[in-house]
């Protein structure tokens, strides 16, 4: 049997607009947030993003 710890995760999701993408991805990068998905909001100029990054501690 391992003894390796297991990596915990905490999640985000946060709206994302169309026009000021990597503005807004870079910095949430910048937190240590990984991009996992990007899916559409209500209508198709609202996008969500799903972070995840390790929980510290």
């Amino acid at each position: 049997m391992s003894t390796a710890e297991v990596t915990r995760w905490e999640y985000l999701t946060a709206p994302v607009l169309v026009h000021n993408t990597q503005a807004i991805l870079n910095n949430f990068g910048r937190d240590g947030w990984e991009l996992v998905a990007v899916t559409t909001g209500l209508n198709p100029e609202q996008l969500v993003a799903w972070f995840k990054r390790p929980v510290k501690g």
